[in-house]
Protein backbone atom coordinates (compact mmCIF):
# COMPACT_ATOMS: atom_id res chain seq x y z
CA UNK A 1 0.00 0.00 0.00
CA UNK A 2 1.35 3.33 -0.90
CA UNK A 3 -1.49 5.63 1.38
CA UNK A 4 -0.32 8.98 -0.28
CA UNK A 5 0.39 7.77 -3.58
CA UNK A 6 -0.91 6.47 -6.92
CA UNK A 7 0.46 3.89 -9.50
CA UNK A 8 0.20 4.43 -12.94
CA UNK A 9 2.15 3.29 -15.96
CA UNK A 10 4.68 5.72 -17.71
CA UNK A 11 5.63 6.11 -21.21
CA UNK A 12 8.86 6.72 -22.81
CA UNK A 13 9.29 7.28 -26.87
CA UNK A 14 6.45 5.63 -27.24
CA UNK A 15 6.57 2.46 -24.90
CA UNK A 16 5.89 2.10 -21.29
CA UNK A 17 8.44 2.68 -18.85
CA UNK A 18 7.02 0.55 -16.12
CA UNK A 19 5.37 1.54 -12.68
CA UNK A 20 5.98 4.99 -11.73
CA UNK A 21 4.24 6.69 -9.06
CA UNK A 22 2.68 9.82 -8.78
CA UNK A 23 0.65 11.50 -5.87
CA UNK A 24 -2.72 11.55 -4.86
CA UNK A 25 -4.90 14.31 -5.75
CA UNK A 26 -4.33 17.42 -3.86
CA UNK A 27 -8.32 16.95 -3.05
CA UNK A 28 -8.19 14.09 -2.09
CA UNK A 29 -5.19 14.79 0.36
CA UNK A 30 -6.90 17.74 1.52
CA UNK A 31 -10.03 15.50 2.75
CA UNK A 32 -8.01 12.76 4.47
CA UNK A 33 -6.06 15.70 6.62
CA UNK A 34 -9.35 17.41 7.54
CA UNK A 35 -10.96 14.29 8.65
CA UNK A 36 -8.04 13.22 10.44
CA UNK A 37 -7.92 16.61 12.42
CA UNK A 38 -11.40 16.47 13.10
CA UNK A 39 -11.17 12.66 14.49
CA UNK A 40 -8.39 14.65 16.73
CA UNK A 41 -10.40 17.90 17.95
CA UNK A 42 -13.19 15.52 18.16
CA UNK A 43 -11.62 13.33 20.57
CA UNK A 44 -9.95 15.92 22.92
CA UNK A 45 -13.43 17.52 23.23
CA UNK A 46 -14.99 14.81 24.54
CA UNK A 47 -11.68 13.25 26.77
CA UNK A 48 -12.16 17.18 28.66
CA UNK A 49 -16.13 16.78 29.35
CA UNK A 50 -15.64 13.76 31.14
CA UNK A 51 -14.84 14.27 34.62
CA UNK A 52 -12.39 11.06 36.53
CA UNK A 53 -15.67 11.08 38.92
CA UNK A 54 -17.64 9.75 35.56
CA UNK A 55 -15.48 7.67 34.44
CA UNK A 56 -14.61 5.98 37.87
CA UNK A 57 -11.32 7.12 38.68
CA UNK A 58 -9.60 8.89 41.36
CA UNK A 59 -9.92 13.05 41.02
CA UNK A 60 -6.55 13.34 42.57
CA UNK A 61 -4.87 16.69 43.15
CA UNK A 62 -3.80 19.49 41.23
CA UNK A 63 -5.31 18.39 37.97
CA UNK A 64 -4.80 20.81 35.36
CA UNK A 65 -6.72 19.01 32.48
CA UNK A 66 -10.33 19.70 32.48
CA UNK A 67 -11.57 16.31 31.84
CA UNK A 68 -10.07 13.01 31.38
CA UNK A 69 -6.01 12.51 31.37
CA UNK A 70 -4.53 11.32 27.95
CA UNK A 71 -2.83 8.62 30.36
CA UNK A 72 -6.31 7.94 31.95
CA UNK A 73 -7.89 7.65 28.63
CA UNK A 74 -5.18 5.03 27.97
CA UNK A 75 -6.23 3.12 31.13
CA UNK A 76 -9.52 2.77 30.43
CA UNK A 77 -9.32 1.67 26.94
CA UNK A 78 -6.11 -0.65 27.05
CA UNK A 79 -4.43 0.95 24.53
CA UNK A 80 -1.19 2.76 24.95
CA UNK A 81 -1.07 7.01 26.06
CA UNK A 82 1.65 7.20 22.80
CA UNK A 83 -1.52 5.96 20.74
CA UNK A 84 -3.95 8.56 22.36
CA UNK A 85 -1.63 11.09 21.34
CA UNK A 86 -1.60 10.02 17.76
CA UNK A 87 -4.85 10.18 17.21
CA UNK A 88 -5.32 12.98 18.50
CA UNK A 89 -2.94 14.94 16.95
CA UNK A 90 -3.98 13.27 13.66
CA UNK A 91 -0.73 11.26 12.91
CA UNK A 92 -2.61 7.89 13.63
CA UNK A 93 -5.76 8.21 10.89
CA UNK A 94 -6.64 4.28 10.65
CA UNK A 95 -7.98 3.03 14.13
CA UNK A 96 -9.49 -0.36 14.20
CA UNK A 97 -13.49 -0.92 14.81
CA UNK A 98 -12.15 -2.55 18.25
CA UNK A 99 -9.88 0.55 19.11
CA UNK A 100 -13.03 2.87 18.30
CA UNK A 101 -15.66 0.45 20.68
CA UNK A 102 -13.20 0.98 23.27
CA UNK A 103 -13.23 4.62 22.97
CA UNK A 104 -16.51 4.76 22.75
CA UNK A 105 -17.11 2.90 25.90
CA UNK A 106 -14.45 4.65 27.94
CA UNK A 107 -15.66 8.31 26.51
CA UNK A 108 -19.60 7.30 27.02
CA UNK A 109 -20.24 8.40 24.65
CA UNK A 110 -24.02 8.44 23.11
CA UNK A 111 -24.90 5.91 20.37
CA UNK A 112 -25.24 9.06 18.01
CA UNK A 113 -21.68 10.24 18.69
CA UNK A 114 -20.60 6.79 18.70
CA UNK A 115 -21.34 6.51 15.26
CA UNK A 116 -19.92 9.44 14.86
CA UNK A 117 -16.67 8.63 15.68
CA UNK A 118 -17.07 5.58 13.30
CA UNK A 119 -17.37 7.95 10.22
CA UNK A 120 -14.55 10.33 11.31
CA UNK A 121 -12.43 7.21 11.25
CA UNK A 122 -13.31 5.96 7.68
CA UNK A 123 -15.71 2.87 8.96
CA UNK A 124 -19.52 1.84 8.87
CA UNK A 125 -20.84 2.15 12.41
CA UNK A 126 -22.01 -1.38 14.10
CA UNK A 127 -25.30 -2.25 12.59
CA UNK A 128 -28.61 -2.47 14.22
CA UNK A 129 -28.44 -6.57 14.21
CA UNK A 130 -25.01 -6.30 15.27
CA UNK A 131 -24.00 -7.25 19.04
CA UNK A 132 -23.21 -4.15 20.77
CA UNK A 133 -19.81 -3.54 23.19
CA UNK A 134 -21.32 -0.01 23.83
CA UNK A 135 -22.14 1.08 27.23
CA UNK A 136 -24.86 4.08 27.14
CA UNK A 137 -24.19 7.55 29.28
CA UNK A 138 -26.82 6.31 31.36
CA UNK A 139 -25.85 2.81 32.41
CA UNK A 140 -22.47 4.39 32.89
CA UNK A 141 -23.91 6.99 35.47
CA UNK A 142 -25.52 4.12 37.34
CA UNK A 143 -22.54 1.94 37.48
CA UNK A 144 -20.44 4.76 38.76
CA UNK A 145 -22.60 5.64 41.40
CA UNK A 146 -23.09 1.83 42.95
CA UNK A 147 -20.23 3.07 45.13
CA UNK A 148 -18.38 -0.02 46.80
CA UNK A 149 -20.11 -2.84 44.85
CA UNK A 150 -18.33 -5.55 42.28
CA UNK A 151 -20.35 -5.13 39.21
CA UNK A 152 -19.70 -5.69 35.51
CA UNK A 153 -20.85 -5.68 32.00
CA UNK A 154 -21.37 -8.59 29.90
CA UNK A 155 -22.60 -8.05 26.01
CA UNK A 156 -25.81 -10.13 25.01
CA UNK A 157 -22.90 -13.10 24.14
CA UNK A 158 -21.75 -12.78 27.39
CA UNK A 159 -18.17 -11.25 26.32
CA UNK A 160 -17.01 -9.05 29.10
CA UNK A 161 -17.10 -5.77 28.46
CA UNK A 162 -16.19 -3.61 31.75
CA UNK A 163 -15.65 -3.50 35.23
CA UNK A 164 -15.23 -1.95 38.14
CA UNK A 165 -12.52 -1.46 41.15
CA UNK A 166 -14.70 -3.56 43.23
CA UNK A 167 -15.03 -6.69 40.61
CA UNK A 168 -11.25 -6.79 40.17
CA UNK A 169 -10.45 -7.16 43.85
CA UNK A 170 -13.36 -9.89 44.46
CA UNK A 171 -12.54 -11.86 41.51
CA UNK A 172 -9.05 -10.59 39.94
CA UNK A 173 -8.15 -8.40 37.37
CA UNK A 174 -9.46 -9.51 33.44
CA UNK A 175 -6.88 -7.10 31.95
CA UNK A 176 -4.71 -9.94 31.71
CA UNK A 177 -6.74 -12.43 29.76
CA UNK A 178 -7.40 -11.74 26.38
CA UNK A 179 -10.04 -9.62 25.18
CA UNK A 180 -11.54 -12.13 22.76
CA UNK A 181 -11.27 -15.27 25.60
CA UNK A 182 -12.89 -12.66 28.47
CA UNK A 183 -16.18 -14.57 27.76
CA UNK A 184 -18.72 -16.30 30.39
CA UNK A 185 -19.82 -18.90 28.52
CA UNK A 186 -16.60 -19.95 27.75
CA UNK A 187 -15.62 -20.02 31.36
CA UNK A 188 -18.37 -22.35 31.99
CA UNK A 189 -17.72 -24.80 29.33
CA UNK A 190 -14.30 -25.81 29.13
CA UNK A 191 -12.90 -26.18 25.80
CA UNK A 192 -9.80 -28.40 25.05
CA UNK A 193 -8.87 -28.71 29.16
CA UNK A 194 -8.82 -24.72 29.24
CA UNK A 195 -9.86 -23.39 32.89
CA UNK A 196 -11.79 -19.97 33.60
CA UNK A 197 -10.16 -17.35 32.59
CA UNK A 198 -12.64 -14.49 33.84
CA UNK A 199 -11.40 -15.53 37.81
CA UNK A 200 -8.23 -15.55 39.49
CA UNK A 201 -9.24 -18.29 42.06
CA UNK A 202 -11.62 -20.72 42.44
CA UNK A 203 -15.38 -19.77 42.29
CA UNK A 204 -18.19 -22.52 42.81
CA UNK A 205 -21.63 -21.88 41.76
CA UNK A 206 -24.31 -23.35 43.61
CA UNK A 207 -26.84 -24.55 41.46
CA UNK A 208 -24.63 -25.42 38.77
CA UNK A 209 -27.10 -27.46 36.66
CA UNK A 210 -29.22 -24.47 36.58
CA UNK A 211 -26.62 -21.40 35.87
CA UNK A 212 -25.20 -23.55 32.67
CA UNK A 213 -28.71 -24.73 31.70
CA UNK A 214 -29.37 -20.84 31.64
CA UNK A 215 -26.22 -19.31 29.90
CA UNK A 216 -26.87 -21.46 27.16
CA UNK A 217 -30.74 -20.19 27.08
CA UNK A 218 -29.21 -17.26 27.11
CA UNK A 219 -27.02 -17.61 23.69
CA UNK A 220 -30.14 -19.36 22.07
CA UNK A 221 -32.14 -15.61 22.61
CA UNK A 222 -29.15 -14.01 21.16
CA UNK A 223 -28.99 -15.98 17.86
CA UNK A 224 -32.57 -14.66 18.04
CA UNK A 225 -31.95 -11.49 18.74
CA UNK A 226 -28.81 -11.30 16.55
CA UNK A 227 -28.73 -14.37 13.73
CA UNK A 228 -25.74 -12.84 11.83
CA UNK A 229 -23.45 -11.63 14.21
CA UNK A 230 -20.15 -13.89 13.27
CA UNK A 231 -18.61 -13.49 17.10
CA UNK A 232 -22.09 -15.05 18.68
CA UNK A 233 -22.07 -18.04 15.47
CA UNK A 234 -18.01 -18.48 16.03
CA UNK A 235 -18.63 -18.95 20.02
CA UNK A 236 -21.54 -21.38 19.31
CA UNK A 237 -19.30 -23.31 16.67
CA UNK A 238 -16.43 -23.62 19.47
CA UNK A 239 -18.84 -24.45 22.25
CA UNK A 240 -20.76 -27.19 20.48
CA UNK A 241 -17.81 -28.95 19.12
CA UNK A 242 -15.59 -28.46 21.89
CA UNK A 243 -18.18 -29.44 24.80
CA UNK A 244 -20.27 -32.54 25.20
CA UNK A 245 -22.49 -30.88 28.01
CA UNK A 246 -22.83 -27.69 25.97
CA UNK A 247 -23.75 -29.53 23.07
CA UNK A 248 -26.59 -31.37 24.77
CA UNK A 249 -27.95 -28.27 26.53
CA UNK A 250 -28.03 -26.49 23.22
CA UNK A 251 -30.01 -29.36 21.43
CA UNK A 252 -32.46 -29.21 23.75
CA UNK A 253 -33.76 -26.00 22.67
CA UNK A 254 -34.56 -24.42 25.87
CA UNK A 255 -34.75 -20.43 25.75
CA UNK A 256 -35.15 -18.54 29.58
CA UNK A 257 -32.95 -15.65 31.30
CA UNK A 258 -30.04 -15.47 33.57
CA UNK A 259 -31.48 -13.80 36.23
CA UNK A 260 -29.67 -15.01 39.80
CA UNK A 261 -27.17 -17.34 41.07
CA UNK A 262 -25.47 -17.61 44.12
CA UNK A 263 -21.58 -18.32 44.34
CA UNK A 264 -18.51 -19.30 46.59
CA UNK A 265 -15.25 -17.38 46.03
CA UNK A 266 -12.35 -18.64 47.22
CA UNK A 267 -10.14 -15.56 47.73
CA UNK A 268 -6.56 -15.69 48.81
CA UNK A 269 -6.49 -12.42 51.14
CA UNK A 270 -9.56 -13.32 53.10
CA UNK A 271 -11.07 -16.65 52.57
CA UNK A 272 -14.50 -18.61 51.34
CA UNK A 273 -16.97 -14.99 50.50
CA UNK A 274 -20.52 -16.52 49.23
CA UNK A 275 -21.91 -14.01 47.27
CA UNK A 276 -25.51 -13.44 45.56
CA UNK A 277 -24.82 -12.69 41.78
CA UNK A 278 -27.99 -10.73 40.22
CA UNK A 279 -28.20 -10.17 36.19
CA UNK A 280 -29.61 -7.15 34.98
CA UNK A 281 -30.70 -6.43 31.32
CA UNK A 282 -30.42 -3.34 29.74
CA UNK A 283 -32.57 -2.39 26.76
CA UNK A 284 -32.55 -3.61 22.74
CA UNK A 285 -28.94 -3.98 22.74
CA UNK A 286 -29.28 -6.78 25.83
CA UNK A 287 -26.33 -5.75 27.99
CA UNK A 288 -26.16 -8.17 31.36
CA UNK A 289 -25.08 -6.35 34.46
CA UNK A 290 -23.79 -8.67 36.99
CA UNK A 291 -23.65 -7.58 40.50
CA UNK A 292 -22.03 -9.18 43.08
CA UNK A 293 -23.06 -8.70 46.92
CA UNK A 294 -23.51 -10.55 50.19
CA UNK A 295 -25.98 -11.15 52.93
CA UNK A 296 -26.06 -7.90 54.92
CA UNK A 297 -24.83 -8.47 58.53
CA UNK A 298 -23.35 -11.60 57.69
CA UNK A 299 -19.41 -12.48 58.22
CA UNK A 300 -19.32 -12.31 53.99
CA UNK A 301 -20.37 -9.14 53.99
CA UNK A 302 -17.58 -8.63 56.13
CA UNK A 303 -15.63 -10.80 54.03
CA UNK A 304 -16.66 -8.77 50.74
CA UNK A 305 -15.70 -5.98 52.30
CA UNK A 306 -12.23 -6.84 53.21
CA UNK A 307 -11.62 -7.95 49.72
CA UNK A 308 -12.30 -4.79 48.43
CA UNK A 309 -9.74 -3.11 50.85
CA UNK A 310 -6.99 -5.82 49.17
CA UNK A 311 -4.18 -3.78 46.93
CA UNK A 312 -5.76 -3.95 43.24
CA UNK A 313 -4.67 -0.86 41.96
CA UNK A 314 -6.75 -0.98 38.27
CA UNK A 315 -9.84 1.52 38.52
CA UNK A 316 -12.70 0.54 36.69
CA UNK A 317 -12.39 -0.43 32.83
CA UNK A 318 -14.03 0.16 29.80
Amino acid sequence: MYPLSTVRQGRRNGRNSGTTFGTWPRETISLMTTQATELGATLRAWRDRLSPAAAGLPSGRARRARGLRREELAQLTGISVDYVVRLEQGRSTTPSAQVLAALARALQLTNTERDHLYRLAGLIPPADGEISDHIPPGVHRVLSRLGDIAVAVFAADWQLIWWNRGWAALLGDPSSTPPALRNFARDSFSVNGEGPRLSQWPVTSLGPDTVEAAIVSDLRCATGRFPNNSRLTDLIQVLTTGNLRFAELWASGAVSAHREARKIIEHPAVGPITVDCDVMTDGDAELKIVILTAAPDTKDETNLRLAFLSDVPIPARG
